[in-house]
């Protein structure tokens, strides 16, 4: 009788093992998923965020179903520094990383990333196309400056747009990252590496529906990034006859400090464009918006299609706004609202649909915290910002009173550092340089665009001098290293390069 008790006490504990299991699978299933799209170098220039004359209807759609942030903005508006930054929910300050083609652990070895975090709490991370840096589109296909610790799996698209260099159009025969270049492309999307990424993305959806395994998925879109290229059918979309062109900034240049008139006038090439290329350039970047909205729309219908979208969480992002000749300038790099201020749409179960924050500023820092809380797992110490969860789901309104941004300008062969707040209503930017503090302040009720520099208004003096205390506590709160962060390495250098020449020739095989 012993043998058979030893039998049957072994099968008592098998099933019990296997309830345990079924039930941690069960328990796992219910888990909220993540899919954080991210989009290169897109502003505000959407359907949704009042923009009447560009196409971008998925976007607009998820706009329905989630939650829309007006007012939000980027902590370094330049794609290296601020997507370390969102990925550790740092300042930049705190990541000691703000230029191009840093490793965000030659400064920061120790940090735990958002993808890190889900690994430790047993989820699948994946990455597919452009999360950290690349050199865009010189890195295309490549990992880039990738964080191999934050994915368990990767994908490097690589499409027509890329082997195709050799025909676009541009502002200047050399060619590099920031050189203004088009091109309305044949073939389909899919030949294209953002169609490519899509579809990447939409098998890994196929994927996870079938292991019920629970994923932190980024989709990284390449585009609109420059150049500009997208499929016939999108140009078809626009009348370039039809794209108005603000005016070059001459006159607004004399009114701020010379710092910020050098990063309005750092691309020699791009200054006082005739307006006829001025108008297909706009036409080419909203040609290639529409192109980007159309592969999201792609990954969120993949993603109903498998009833995902009832546990996954959808994040809707952009790295930094972008300027189309608003001051006569073309990119990113100043601290006006063109650049630091981005899409942010939130969406998924138990999310209220429909909602619009616009006034109350929040950050990109703020994802980190807001990412977890709607997973329910912890976040590390370290990190910064405030969780928008409760905005999320309930009627609660953004706890922060001011988004902080900043840059580093090259200027008179020395380097002037930019802050700036965003409030409800103001803006107010100071430069530091040659032991000169010089300021800038906007008033959004009157003057949405930032033409009209009032620092130097009489009237504003109250208020200027208000924001620059809070301006002053933001910096200080930005530079304190955090408890739990480790180790943090000052001046670290970009990784070297040697020099690469884009030819305008087909190369020969």
């Amino acid at each position: 009788m012993g043998h058979y008790k030893k039998i049957i006490l072994v099968i008592v504990l098998a099933i019990l093992c296997n309830k345990i299991i079924l039930a941690s699978s069960e328990n796992d299933s219910k888990k909220l998923n993540i899919l954080f799209i991210i989009a290169d170098d897109l502003n505000c220039d959407i359907g949704v965020y009042g923009n009447d004359i560009v196409k971008t209807p998925n976007i607009d759609a998820l706009a329905k179903e989630g939650v829309m942030f007006e007012n939000a903005h980027v902590q370094y508006p330049l794609c290296g520094p601020s997507r370390i930054s969102l990925m550790t929910g740092l300042y930049p300050d705190q990541t000691k990383s703000k230029d191009l083609r840093l490793y965000l652990r030659q400064t920061i070895p120790d940090v735990i990333t958002i993808g890190q975090r889900f690994i430790m709490d047993n989820y699948n991370s994946v990455r597919v196309g452009k999360i950290y840096h690349y050199h865009n589109p010189r890195d295309i296909g490549t990992s880039g400056h990738d964080d191999h610790f934050t994915w368990d799996q990767t994908v490097n698209p690589y499409g027509r747009d890329k082997i195709e260099e050799y025909k676009l159009n541009k502002v200047k025969e050399t060619f590099d990252g920031a050189t203004l270049s088009w091109l309305e492309s044949d073939g389909l999307d899919v030949e294209q590496t953002d169609g490519i990424g899509a579809e990447e993305t939409m098998k890994f959806l196929e994927k996870f529906s079938e292991t019920k395994e629970n994923f932190f998925l980024a989709f990284g879109l390449y585009r609109p990034h420059i150049p500009f290229v997208a499929p016939k059918k999108y140009f078809d979309l626009y009348e370039k006859d039809k794209m108005s062109v603000p005016s070059n900034g001459t006159d607004f240049l004399r009114t701020i400090p010379p710092p910020a008139a050098k990063s309005l006038r750092s691309r020699k090439e791009q200054i006082d464009l005739d307006y006829s290329t001025i108008q297909t350039v706009k036409e080419a970047y909203y040609s290639t918006t529409s192109f980007v909205d159309a592969q999201i729309g792609k990954v969120l219908d993949k993603l109903k299609e498998t009833g995902l979208d009832k546990n996954t969480i959808v994040v809707f992002t952009s790295d930094h706004g972008y300027h189309l000749g608003e001051k006569g300038h073309w990119q990113k790099q100043t601290l006006y609202d063109r650049a630091t201020r981005v899409p942010l749409i939130i969406s998924g179960p138990g999310i209220i649909p429909n909602k619009k924050i616009k006034d109350h500023p929040v950050e990109l820092v703020d994802l980190y915290k807001t990412i977890m809380d709607l997973a329910n797992v912890s976040t590390p110490n370290f990190v910064q910002g405030f969780s928008l969860k409760d905005v999320l789901t309930k009627n609660s309104i953004p706890k922060r009173k001011s988004a902080l941004s900043e840059l580093r300008v090259n200027f008179d062969r020395k380097q002037a550092q930019g802050y700036s707040i965003k409030t409800d209503r103001y803006r107010l930017i100071r430069w530091t340089y040659d032991d000169e503090i010089q300021y800038e302040l906007y008033d959004h009720n009157y003057d949405k665009e930032e033409t009209k520099n009032l620092a130097k208004n009489i009237r504003y003096k109250k208020i200027l001098d208000s924001l620059n205390i809070t301006l002053n506590k933001r910096v200080e709160e930005a530079r304190k290293k955090p408890n739990g962060l480790g180790r943090q390495f000052e001046n670290a250098k970009p990784t070297f390069e040697p020099i690469r020449i884009f030819s305008s020739k087909k190369s020969k095989s």
